[in-house]
């Protein structure tokens, strides 16, 4: 026990021996891409070296969701005991053996508490696993088995998050990110943990209902802070400002995972008033359905986009690869847009690309060193073929970095794995064409991912991001235009480019 205090007190949270609450803290978060050939193993998560007891001091100076549970902590006087947090990059769906190990340690952990006066989780809400579907609901079910029925557990959910009538029956609050970019996580946290303060001194008895609109929202349309879906978000927040409402969620789903419970959708929680979680709950569904008309989409191919920045008369465009979206699951290694960049000749370009071997070439060629091989493609056959790429190697890199703004999802520290700067041929001291490699994918939520490479971004013409809306926190305020790229991949916005068997029918967006 005094080992464990002297953990917390390290970590700056309120911990043991302090005669309040004792709530557990904790969680597996993973977004799956159903249609990813690629499964999600235990090596993904870090197994078996992942510090399950450790992530505390990792997220305290963060903007993430576990951020926010430390700071409400110490607002609202919960002892925070930390279990383990288990996260990988978006991919395909969990294999059964990683769920239940994952699910299984964290178990553990929570039972091996004393006195639990509640938990607290942060699971994304899009994870899928090859025998459930909705992986979430499932570490519910199977927590709850564990723990009974009585005991508040807590959860936030991202944004992107398919939000099914079990987790909301299994958890005694659910809330979802509100903005997209992800800006708010650490808020939701500090959200949540006041709610678990006022839960268990018996100040309010949080009831909640969830409506479930039969639409895909496309995540073209997912930016939060624009029409169409900025006045939803507003109205969401305005009804937490009423009486007895104490959570109101629009989250916007994840239209690539192939589960019942695809979409949108709201959930409202109450100070013990059903009717009023019910009924505000399908107002802003309905609010949804409403948008129906707006929800258009006409993006550009590749070779149009690249002629589009091209032609542009301010500078840096940035061409967003919607099919190769990382935080969405996708490979990270699609060539599509690179293939158009050279066919056409463009200058001034940045890609990032995940391709190992490519690292591994610039390696041995060393700073200075020629540099001639295909890149990319190699992940799988929905990301393009490889990309033959001649110039030489710039720069080599560790590969890590710190983001200290709030950008999309909250993280601070950032690792890439080693990277190379390729220039590419066809640069010009004034206007290189920059290729950064990287051992590991990584989404493009900061600048310093180029950054930390040795690259200005303000200095080029193009600049290539791998994502939908994520990117836009850290691109937007740079970049003159951003133009979103029809692209294909496993995160295509096309829904028709998939085929869907599981999901419920009909649903505005697929059918």
């Amino acid at each position: 026990m005094l080992q464990l205090l002297l953990f917390c007190l390290g970590a700056g949270v309120l911990c043991a021996q302090s005669g309040r609450p004792r709530i557990a803290v904790g969680g597996i978060s993973h977004e799956s891409d159903s249609f990813s050939p690629t499964p999600t193993r235990l090596a993904d998560f870090g197994w078996p070296g992942l510090k399950t007891a450790e992530f505390l001091p990792l997220h305290e100076k963060a903007a993430t969701t576990i951020a926010g549970y430390i700071e409400g902590a110490r607002r609202y006087g919960l002892e925070l005991l930390p279990t383990m947090f288990a996260n990988a990059t978006p991919g395909g769906p969990l294999t059964n053996e990683t769920f239940d190990t994952l699910s299984g340690e964290l178990i553990r952990r929570l039972q091996a508490i004393p006195k639990l006066d509640g938990v607290l989780l942060a699971l994304h809400g899009a994870m899928v696993v090859e025998g459930h579907p909705h992986g979430d609901a499932e570490l519910m079910r199977r927590i709850r088995a564990a723990l009974g029925k009585n005991i508040p557990i807590m959860v936030v959910h991202d944004f992107h998050a398919n939000v099914s009538p079990e987790i909301v029956d299994l958890t005694t609050v659910l809330v979802t990110f509100k903005e997209c970019p992800h800006l708010d996580p650490k808020d939701r946290g500090i959200q949540v943990a006041r709610i678990m303060a006022d839960t268990v001194a018996g100040k309010v008895k949080p009831v909640q209902a969830l409506s479930k609109p039969p639409m895909i929202l496309n995540l073209i349309h997912h930016d939060t802070f624009k029409l169409p879906l900025k006045p939803i978000v507003d109205a969401s927040k305005a009804l937490e400002k009423q009486p007895g409402v104490l959570a109101a969620s629009v989250p916007g789903g994840y239209q690539w995972g192939d589960v019942p419970w695809v979409g949108p959708g709201a959930i409202v929680v109450t100070n013990g008033d059903a009717a009023l979680a019910k009924r505000e709950a399908e107002r802003l569904t309905g609010m949804l359905m409403d948008l129906r008309p707006k929800l258009t989409m006409k993006l550009p191919d590749a070779a149009e986009a690249v002629r589009m920045a091209m032609a542009a008369d301010k500078f840096p465009v940035a061409l967003i690869d919607t099919g190769d979206n990382i935080g969405g699951g996708a490979a990270g290694d699609s060539t599509f847009i690179l293939s158009e960049l050279l066919r056409q000749k463009a200058q001034g370009w940045v890609v990032v690309i995940a391709d190992p071997a490519a690292v591994d070439a610039a390696t041995r060629a060393g700073i200075g060193g020629k540099f001639e091989m295909k890149v990319g493609g190699k992940t799988d056959r929905f990301h393009g073929e490889p990309v033959l790429v001649q110039g030489r190697v710039r720069s080599l890199h560790l590969g890590e970095y710190i983001e200290t703004e709030v950008r999309h999802g909250g993280a601070r520290y950032h690792d890439m794995g080693h990277t190379a700067v390729i220039e590419a041929a066809g640069s010009t001291r004034d206007l290189q064409n920059l290729l950064v490699v990287t051992r590991k994918r990584s989404s493009p939520n900061s600048l310093h991912q180029i950054i930390s490479n040795g690259i200005y971004p303000e200095r080029q013409k193009i600049l290539v991001a791998k994502g939908t809306i994520a990117p836009r926190a850290a691109y937007e305020p740079i970049a003159a235009k951003l133009i979103e790229v029809d692209t294909p991949g496993v995160t295509a916005v096309n829904p028709k480019r998939f085929t869907y068997k599981k999901v419920r029918r009909p649903l505005f967006g697929l059918d």
